[in-house]
Order: C-alpha cells, then sequence, then structure tokens
C-alpha cells in the first residue's frame, strides 16, 4: 500500500482535496464546488455547512481514486481572513464573514484610531488592520449584532472549522493568525497589548501552533463523517496566501510567486520580519518556523476573469471557457490597442487600501473589439500583480524568477504577460496549480518527518513550464503600466463620489 499526504483546501468557490505520495508526485485531485452570497453591496458570506459538504465530497473523491493509498497525515489550507463565529457548544451562530467582504471599514478606521494611528499597528503586528482582516469583522459583529456577539465563544477562521469538525479541536497556526490583524507576528504570538485596547477578549481566540504541529487527530466522529481512519494526526496548516507558497517551491528569498486565484497575489519568504513601511505590504508568518512572509494581496484577479464569463453567459446559452476567452484575448496585440483595464471589482486592497475602488475599461473606442476587451481584462491583472511587485521591489524584497500559481498558471498568455512585464523568467512547478491543498500536503509531511523541514518540502517542486521575456512586448506592457498606475488616483474621488451617492447600490 502507497503512503500519502491528504491536503485539503477550503476555497472561496470550492473545496480541493488532494493526494501526493513522498516523492510530491500528485496520486488524486478532486474539487468540490459551492457558492457564495452577497446580500448587500460589499458583503460576501458563506454557510459553514457548505465547506464541510465539499470537503466530504473531494475527500471521498480522492478516496475513490486512490483506494490503495494510506493516508499517513493530514494538512489543511483555506482562505484567510473569514469570520467563523462559534458559541460554547460550537454551533454558528451567523453566515462566515469572508475575505473580500468590505463592511467594517469604520471599524477597521476606529481600530487604527485607538491604536495610535498606523504606527501603532504597525508596533503590535507590523500590519495594518485592513478592511477585510478578521479583526475588523470582529467589532462589526460586536457594533451590529450585539446579540449574537453576546454569545460567541469562539472565532475560527475557514479552514480551522474543517480542523474542529475533524478532530473536535480548536485550534490554528501562526499564518492564518497573521491574517487576523491581531497577531504579534514577530514574536509569534497574540498581540495581547492591541486585543487589550480593543476591548476583545483574549479566550475566543484559539490557541495557536506552527503550522507543521499536530494539532489535532481525526476523531471518531471525524471518521465517520469523512471516511478517514479515527487517529490520522492533522497538522496546523496554513493560511492559503501563504502556504501555496511553499507549493511553489518558494521558501527561501531570492523566489516571487505570483498567483492567480480569486485574488491575486505577490508573495516572497523572508528570513526575518522585515519593516513595514506605512503598512501597505503585508508581512506574515511563514509555514517555518524560522521564516516569515511578505506578499501583497489584490482582490480581484482570477475573480475577473469569471465576471468577463459571466457577463458573456448573458449574452449567450453558456459563458464560455477561461481556455477560449484566452483563445480569443491572443488575437489582440500587446497592449491591446491602448485598452487599459481597471480590475477593481471589489474594492481593492494593495497597493490601494480602498473599499470604494471600482473597475472600470479606459482608452474604449469604436475600433476595439472582443479581442481587445479579453486581452485587457487579462492584461488588467497582470499590471496589478506587477504594481504589487513593484512596491515590494521598493522594499527590498524580490527576486529574479516568477513562480506562477494558481488556476490562472495554467494559462500560456497570462504567464507570457507576467513573464514580460516582469522583465524575468516565469516558471510553474508540479503542483502549484494545485493551489493550497499541495502546500497543506507538503506541510503534513513536514509535521510527520516524512522531509526533515519545509525547505527540503519544497525541493519536491519540479519545473515544468518556462516563459522568458519577450523585451518587445515587455517595452509595451510597462509603458501601458505607466498610464494604468496613474488612474486610481485620477479616479478614486470618483470612486468615492459614486459611494456617497449611492449610485452604485
Amino acid at each position: 500500500m502507497i503512503e500519502g499526504l491528504l491536503g485539503i483546501d477550503i476555497g472561496t468557490s470550492g473545496c480541493k482535496a488532494l493526494l501526493i505520495d513522498a516523492s510530491g508526485a500528485v496520486l488524486a485531485s478532486q474539487t468540490a464546488t459551492y457558492s457564495l452570497s452577497q446580500p448587500k453591496p460589499g458583503w460576501t458570506e458563506q454557510d459553514p455547512q457548505l465547506w464541510i459538504d465539499g470537503a466530504r465530497a473531494a475527500v471521498a473523491g480522492v478516496r475513490a481514486l486512490g483506494p490503495d493509498v494510506h493516508i499517513a497525515a493530514i494538512g489543511l489550507s483555506g482562505q484567510m481572513h473569514g469570520l467563523t463565529a462559534l458559541d460554547a457548544g460550537h454551533r454558528v451562530l451567523r453566515p462566515a464573514i469572508l475575505w473580500n467582504d468590505q463592511r467594517n471599514g469604520a471599524e477597521c478606521a476606529d481600530i487604527t484610531q485607538r491604536a495610535a494611528g498606523v504606527d501603532g499597528l504597525l508596533k503590535e503586528t507590523n500590519n495594518r488592520m485592513l478592511v477585510g482582516f478578521t479583526g475588523g469583522k470582529i467589532v462589526w459583529m460586536r457594533n451590529h449584532e450585539a446579540g449574537l456577539f453576546g454569545r460567541m465563544r469562539h472565532m475560527l477562521n475557514p479552514k480551522d472549522y474543517l480542523r474542529l469538525v475533524l478532530t473536535g479541536e480548536v485550534a490554528t497556526e501562526v499564518s492564518d493568525a497573521s491574517g487576523t490583524g491581531l497577531f504579534d507576528v514577530r514574536r509569534r504570538t497574540w498581540a495581547t497589548g492591541l486585543l487589550d485596547l480593543l476591548d476583545i477578549d483574549p479566550d475566543i481566540l484559539p490557541a495557536c501552533h506552527e503550522s507543521h504541529v499536530v494539532s489535532g487527530r481525526v476523531s471518531q466522529s471525524g471518521s465517520e463523517l469523512f471516511g478517514l481512519e479515527a487517529g490520522i494526526p492533522v497538522v496546523g496548516g496554513g493560511g492559503d496566501s501563504v502556504i501555496q507558497t511553499i507549493g511553489s517551491g518558494v521558501i527561501a528569498p531570492g523566489d516571487v510567486q505570483t498567483t492567480i486565484g480569486t485574488a491575486g497575489i505577490v508573495a516572497a519568504a523572508l528570513d526575518e520580519p522585515a519593516a513595514n513601511p506605512e503598512g501597505r505590504l503585508q508581512v506574515f508568518c511563514n509555514v517555518a518556523p524560522d521564516k516569515w512572509h511578505c506578499m501583497g494581496v489584490s482582490l480581484n484577479a482570477g475573480g475577473a476573469m469569471e465576471w468577463l464569463r459571466a457577463l458573456l453567459a448573458g449574452f449567450s446559452d453558456a459563458a464560455p471557457s477561461a481556455e477560449r476567452i484566452a483563445e480569443i484575448a491572443a488575437g489582440a496585440p500587446v497592449g491591446s490597442r491602448g485598452l487599459l483595464f481597471l480590475p477593481y471589482l471589489n474594492g481593492e486592497r494593495c497597493p490601494h487600501p480602498d473599499p470604494s475602488a471600482r473597475g472600470g475599461f479606459v482608452g474604449l473606442s469604436a475600433r476595439h473589439g472582443a479581442a481587445e476587451m479579453a486581452r485587457s481584462v487579462m492584461e488588467g491583472v497582470t499590471h496589478s500583480l506587477y504594481d504589487i511587485f513593484s512596491l515590494m521591489s521598493q522594499a527590498n524584497v524580490g527576486g529574479s524568477v516568477v513562480k506562477a500559481s494558481g488556476g490562472g498558471a495554467r494559462s500560456a498568455l497570462w504567464r507570457q504577460m507576467q513573464a514580460d512585464l516582469f522583465g524575468c523568467e516565469v516558471v510553474t512547478t508540479e503542483g502549484a496549480a494545485e493551489g493550497g491543498a499541495f502546500g497543506a500536503a507538503l506541510v503534513a509531511g513536514v509535521g510527520i518527518n516524512v522531509w526533515p523541514s519545509a525547505v527540503e518540502a519544497a525541493k519536491v517542486c519540479r519545473t515544468v513550464t518556462r516563459e522568458v521575456p519577450d523585451p518587445v512586448a515587455g517595452k509595451a506592457l510597462r509603458e501601458a503600466f505607466e498610464v494604468y498606475r496613474g488612474l486610481y488616483g485620477a479616479l478614486s474621488p470618483s470612486f468615492a463620489a459614486l459611494g456617497a451617492a449611492g449610485l452604485d447600490r
């Protein structure tokens, strides 16, 4: 019987489960999709039961594909920043408030003020309290749902709710805890001073472990629910935007990872918790206990492609695939004939922390057709990634190779756009397209000593594709980027005015 490691990733649109062996080879992979709700403008919520149902279906799928695999350990990954509020009996009090929810702007401003400004927050956590971070959601719930808040005894992020159902343990780990905005990433512990300032009871926060630590074992009820053997160790795992870096082999300074999933991420590993001037980037704990993680997150990447697909579906009997849209986009020249796309469809986080930011096509004329509009969406997402990369470069964080991951990494056109604009090779590695689930399986292996460290585990990530920059295309894209990055400053007063007038309701 083959020894396997199971990674489970609770994503925004679905749960992925996969099995790998000790060489890092993927033995089986399965995804179960689910929906989210948007009950009000700027709100995004999800019923946690969807995660459990999705995980059960995905795990059953990989078990069926790999019936001769003995699961030695389980690693968990998931969308970060979500607030799953539980009562004393571990019952869910309300739909989970997700990472891209924009409702808590006033609460984040209040938190920042109570902490003596951004500089005060940076002293406590080395991060801003961004809209979408869990800390602002907790305060929002206290301000707007006092009855439910009074019953809340536990706060968990999405993957940690799955851990609870699997093992019965209330726990988290350092990377997901970093994304709450309530965690001292330098000391790798909860920021007790900030909790006192905000009058947040630390008892609602879960025990926090390093990511590779076994934080529970599959319980009898978990065994019956998921069809897994009782007693299998479950390691801490990691927040998706952090743990997927190890899944691309990015664990040492010098490499950069880009991710085109629902969100867009540019990330790098650090040997120490770097200073974070003005808090424009996020500096989190890495899944390796002696490393940190620097990243910038755009709220809109693959989500922009999904928006375009849904838009086109309204004019047809079926939505075109992302692959078909990329084929159409390839018919337009680099630069989309001067058409730029701002991808801020759900507000933005980095480099502009602004929930009122909105998307738009700029430069549209009668000469633009479907190919230019499709390409401009893909180039707009690439521009947003480069915008973050430029900010990281100013902070002396960067590298000479980009490792692309997420669903968008399957597109050769999107990889080539990155190579041209970033001016360096863009590679994909085996397993990287599997996202956080692959990284979770690797960390599970570290937890039971399949590999002695995260650095060793990352060595299984073999190169699959390589794009080399085209200097001519790169020059054209960088010229377009110079116009692109001026658009937010020019249009942000209009975004704010639209919101103030209620015209975006």
